[in-house]
């Protein structure tokens, strides 16, 4: 009677209550090859969870595993499959999440390219910036870049992009490329169009003028902007040179803004020919200066995080003949993603309509273009930013001036918040013919 009594009461007892939970793949997504399953289970076996497995199809227990977790990749052929992750509980019980996927060889992914522009005029030196996402669980590998079919110029690991390569004049139909864990991969055409280099190539160079000594700073505060000295802790700003790392050349320079009120910004100027010379070459006798005509500024700039910048200012300026020349430059970061231009004879900037979208972590490729035409008018020629050029061709009047020279600036723009940042600034080089 004992043992027909406990035979009773276990053949009436409830089945446990269970789940299965499964993270990836997806039911219904399209995978690659090489399939990643992840999945746990649940119970309210005393006892708990005692194995849990994958049929990739009914009655084919592809793998299995002790306790209630499980991580493991499959390869399947193309194809539709039904699969069915499975718990089995110490109670004797079990449960089943069906997970349907297509298997087409390869995972779903995407490249975005934001540099070089399709379909643009680039000079030899060409900045790729680039990143991929893919539907692989393990995410992306590696990502290229491609100039020709079959021929790969350059690889990076991970999921972004950025590098310079080098094409002699002509026409290319690039790709750039990504890899995935999961065994697939997708691709981006980039067809640019690769010109001799820069009109100015034929000019005289300061080479690394991030490392120049003869740099003046300056903090300028809301709303007049004029230059002070002595305005912290309203604003702050700093130069620090021969920076190691981040770094192109091996020194970089690191500028810093902060300060306690918004909108302020940390300027900084060098006065390369004439007045105040830092080049040596004073042209005391103004025999250089007239001569000069055609100018390009070319940097390189790094932030970990642009978003908090207003903006970042370039400019060029020429004095001569009692005129003054100044090609002022503002990418709006903060401030709207787009370049500016600035009139000097009205006293404002000018919107551009180009948009302006550094990469933050990344080394950013500026090359501005500018020339005081024969008719003693401003020209502002082109803006190049990553490989992606536009062509302004916009004219402006000088504004009269006592003072002599050619000089650069270089300003940060400090936010709502005045957050502090910083940019670390490189290669610059200033072209003058």
């Amino acid at each position: 009677m004992r043992k027909f009594a406990f035979f009773l009461a276990l053949s009436w007892a409830p089945w446990a209550v269970a789940t299965v939970s499964v993270s990836a793949p997806t039911n219904g997504s399209s995978v690659a090859t090489t399939v990643q399953y992840v999945a746990s289970a649940t119970t309210s076996c005393a006892a708990g969870v005692s194995a849990i497995g994958i049929y990739s199809a009914p009655g084919d227990l592809a793998y299995s595993t002790p306790g209630n977790h499980l991580n493991t990749q499959l390869f399947l052929n193309p194809g539709t499959y039904n699969t069915v992750v499975q718990e089995w509980d110490n109670c004797g019980g079990s449960s089943t999440t069906p997970v349907t996927i297509h298997v087409s060889g390869a995972a779903g992914g995407q490249v975005t390219v934001s540099a070089p522009a399709a379909n643009s005029s680039v000079s030899s030196t060409v900045q790729y910036v680039a990143s991929a996402s893919s539907s692989c669980p393990s995410g992306v590998s590696a990502m290229g870049v491609y100039p020709a079919p079959g021929q790969l110029a350059y690889t990076s690991k991970g999921a972004h992009l950025n590098a310079q390569l080098t094409f002699s004049p002509g026409v290319y139909h690039t790709v750039v490329q990504e890899w995935d864990n999961c065994g697939g991969s997708s691709t981006a055409p980039v067809t640019i169009s690769v010109g001799g280099g820069s009109s100015s190539s034929s000019g005289k160079v300061f080479s690394n003028l991030q490392l120049n000594p003869g740099w003046d700073g300056a903090g300028m505060l809301p709303p007049l902007y004029a230059m002070c000295t002595s305005c912290s802790p309203k604003v702050t700003w700093s130069m620090d040179r021969g920076i190691s790392s981040p770094s192109i050349s091996g020194a970089s320079t690191r500028t810093d803004v902060g300060g306690d009120e918004a909108y302020s910004d940390g300027f900084w100027n060098n006065h390369l020919i004439g007045d105040f010379s830092t080049q040596g070459l004073p042209d005391t006798k103004k025999t250089l200066n007239p001569t000069l005509h055609d100018f390009t500024y070319d940097v390189y700039f790094y932030g970990t995080d642009l978003s908090v910048s207003q903006a970042l200012e370039f400019d060029i300026n020429q004095f001569v003949g009692g005129l003054s020349f100044i090609w002022g430059h503002e990418c709006r970061i903060a401030g709207g993603h787009e370049w500016d231009i600035w009139d000097d004879t009205a006293g404002h900037w000018h919107p551009t309509g180009v948009a302006c979208n550094p990469v933050s972590n990344a080394w950013n490729h500026l090359t501005i273009q500018v020339e005081r035409t024969s008719s003693n008018q401003l020209l502002f020629k082109s803006i190049t930013l990553n490989g992606d050029t536009a062509t302004l061709n916009y004219t402006e009047s000088p504004t009269s001036t006592s003072w002599y020279g050619v000089t650069i600036n270089y300003q940060q723009d400090g936010n709502y918040a005045q957050t502090p940042y910083s940019v670390w600034l490189d290669k610059m080089n200033f072209t003058y013919q």
